[in-house]
């Protein structure tokens, strides 16, 4: 925790203030730190109960993911609320659990926007590596439903969803495609030059035609 203070940087942290991340530690100096860690599950397990955004990010990087109980990691997800925790512990810890379908159906129904953000991006990387025994037309029937009015990290983890549906399916694409444009879901979202819009049909557009070039 000491030496995590010392990575402290003022305005790191004004920029992740930003995106919701209360911690002003650089991103490539906290890898550096767990990379000389190396794997210590009780040492994770010692940092997340710190509570502290950092920390977290820090034991989500050296801990062991198949080593957490299923109710462990839904309590996790629950004490998550910084958007860049809860990235890296869907991304990097659940995805890599054998009971992620599990959590991936209890999040999805789950009634807090953001516990159900998580299990919208399990169901988007089923859409992309093992779609069989989804219902991809029931998907869409929800995202055309309930997305445009949808709380913004819920909404969003929707978008990437519909978005890959659209990528990787082409017997959905167009009905992806015309979802994206009558619901004009982050249609004005502000793109850096060289970055692909997160806008579902340009989205769509684009990865379709790097796919055939």
């Amino acid at each position: 925790m000491a030496e995590l203070a010392t990575l402290e940087d003022d305005r790191t942290r004004e920029v992740n203030a930003k995106h919701g991340d209360d911690h002003g530690v650089n991103l490539g100096k906290l890898r550096a730190l767990a990379k000389r860690l190396k794997t210590q599950q009780e040492l994770a397990r010692q940092l997340w109960k710190t509570g502290d955004t950092a920390a977290r990010l820090l034991a989500l990087l050296i801990c062991r993911p198949r080593a957490f109980e299923r109710d462990e990691l839904d309590a996790m997800l629950r004490e998550a609320r910084a958007p860049k925790v809860q990235d890296w512990l869907v991304n990097y810890v659940v995805k890599k659990s054998p009971h992620s379908e599990e959590l991936r159906l209890a999040w999805y129904a789950d009634p807090d926007p953001v516990v159900a953000s998580a299990g919208w991006a399990l169901t988007t990387e089923r859409v992309t590596k093992k779609p069989e025994s989804l219902d991809l037309p029931g998907l869409l029937d929800v995202i055309e439903s309930e997305m445009r009015d949808a709380p913004d990290r819920l909404q969003w983890a929707m978008n990437h969803c519909l978005a890959q549906i659209g990528i990787e399916h082409p017997a959905h694409r167009a009905r992806a495609i015309d979802i994206g444009e009558r619901l004009a879901v982050l249609k004005d979202y502000p793109t850096s030059p060289g970055c692909t819009s997160p806008y579902a049909p340009i989205w769509i557009s684009e990865m379709v035609r790097r796919a055939h070039t």
